[in-house]
């Protein structure tokens, strides 16, 4: 049986304790079911085989009791033995129409009981004050009145058995919402440590607790920490001796053109057009670094990304880019303040490279920052905008060099907004070209 997604619970824990309190409220109703209609029913038939074998004896004493003696006897032995009060009217006859009959098992198990056993008329009253129930008995001589109390025909089990029931049942449930909080709650914070680990956070807090299976996933995911986090120091160690390595010989050719150009002076146009290559070179080969070492080992420290996005458009303007700023401030948020700077000012460098015209928006949404970078330009091709985010995709046909950059822009934008535990996102803007929108969680 599966609950429909809008009545289920979200929650683990909801949804454990459901799977704990529904077996158990269904076998109680079942067993209070089956016990009631037939506990009920046979306590009932005994109390009213009582009363109506009171009511006989009381009738066959009755019969005998000749004198005010023996009719005083008679009442004195009722009241004290039998808890009847017992009148007689003499010469009375019962009315033809009898009180109406009660809808509880009790009174129609007395009703049955009386007919079987008097085999006279009789007229039983449940409804009378203070709790009280008649029986009226005709007799030749007059109507013989019994008066007791309905407690008679009850029996305090019954709710004694409810009170057990439901006391069972909230303690059960008292003890699993204790057992299951105290076992949710290691996966909780496991929860929490892969999401601050997922955005760059150093866990150092984590020990692995509860069941076996959570610790040994606990266990699993600092291991898993370590492996990456070694994985992580070796690239860059890696990286930073190959950027070495490679910047050591464009150095030399670069010092080399400089003197062919001092000793060929009438080569200069060439050499220029070389030392361009040579700086272009140099260019890409920052890029294809910053995207392999991704956000490297920089910490995120509290910082605010209204001063990031001043900066970046600053930068812009001072390139003769017209930039405008539509910032909520402040915006104080965990950041790697590098890596974001890097990631705003790709986007940026992409509007204004196919734009004549750049705004930038940034505000506060519930638990999510959105700095939107929109321009005039041509856009994206719908069924493009996602590829765009592929390592060394460019949308240039020629795949011109000199056009354009590496194609790693906007994948080191999305690596490091996925990186911080937020996503970049394309679509149409309202100034009629492309809207980048980096979401970044508070």
């Amino acid at each position: 049986m599966r609950l429909p997604s809008r009545i289920a619970p979200r929650g683990l824990f909801w949804r454990t304790i459901l799977i704990v309190l529904i077996p158990l409220v269904l076998v109680q109703v079942a067993v209070a079911l089956i016990f009631f209609e037939r506990h009920w029913e046979t306590v009932s038939r005994q109390l009213a085989m009582d009363v109506s074998g009171d009511v006989l004896t009381i009738m066959r004493m009755a019969e005998s009791a000749t004198t005010p003696q023996d009719i005083a006897r008679l009442s004195t032995v009722a009241r004290h033995e039998m808890q009847f009060s017992v009148s007689f009217e003499e010469g009375a006859v019962l009315p033809d129409e009898p009180p109406p009959q009660g809808d509880t098992t009790a009174e129609h198990m007395l009703h049955r009981q009386l007919g079987e056993r008097l085999r006279v008329p009789y007229h039983l009253d449940t409804g009378l004050p203070d709790k009280a129930m008649s029986i009226r008995v005709q007799r030749p001589d007059g109507v013989l009145t019994l008066l007791t109390t309905v407690k008679r025909m009850r029996h305090s089990t019954t709710y004694l058995v409810i009170l057990w029931m439901v006391g069972t049942a909230l303690v059960v449930a008292v003890i699993a919402v204790i057992f299951l909080r105290n076992q949710i709650r290691p996966i909780r914070r496991l929860a929490a440590a892969a999401d601050a680990f997922g955005k760059g956070r150093p866990v150092t807090d984590l020990k692995p607790s509860g069941a076996a299976e959570i610790r040994s996933a606990g266990a699993a995911f600092l291991e898993m920490q370590r492996r990456i986090q070694r994985q992580i120091s070796q690239r860059t160690e890696m990286l930073a001796g190959v950027s070495h390595d490679l910047r050591t010989p464009l150095t030399r050719v670069r010092l080399q053109l400089a003197l062919l150009a001092d000793a060929n002076p009438e080569s200069r146009g060439e050499i220029a057009e070389s030392e361009q290559d040579l700086l272009l070179m140099e260019h890409m080969i920052d890029e294809y670094m910053a995207f392999a070492r991704g956000q490297g080992g920089e910490a995120p420290v509290d910082t605010d990304l209204a001063e990031i996005i001043d900066d970046v458009a600053g930068n812009a303007r001072r390139h003769g880019s017209p930039v405008s700023l539509a910032v909520e401030r402040p915006l104080v948020m965990a950041l790697r303040p590098n890596a974001i700077r890097r990631c705003l000012t790709n986007l940026v460098e992409n509007a204004v490279h196919y734009g004549a015209q750049v705004q930038i928006s940034a505000a506060r949404r519930d638990d999510v920052v959105a700095v939107t970078v929109e321009d005039d330009g041509p856009g994206i091709p719908e069924d493009q905008r996602e590829e765009v985010f592929k390592p060394f995709f460019r949308l240039d046909g020629a795949r011109n060099p000199r056009t354009g950059g590496a194609g790693l822009g906007l994948s080191i934008a999305r690596d490091v907004a996925r990186g911080h535990g937020g996503d970049i996102r394309m679509s149409g803007g309202t100034l009629g070209g492309l809207r980048a929108e980096l979401r970044l969680p508070v």
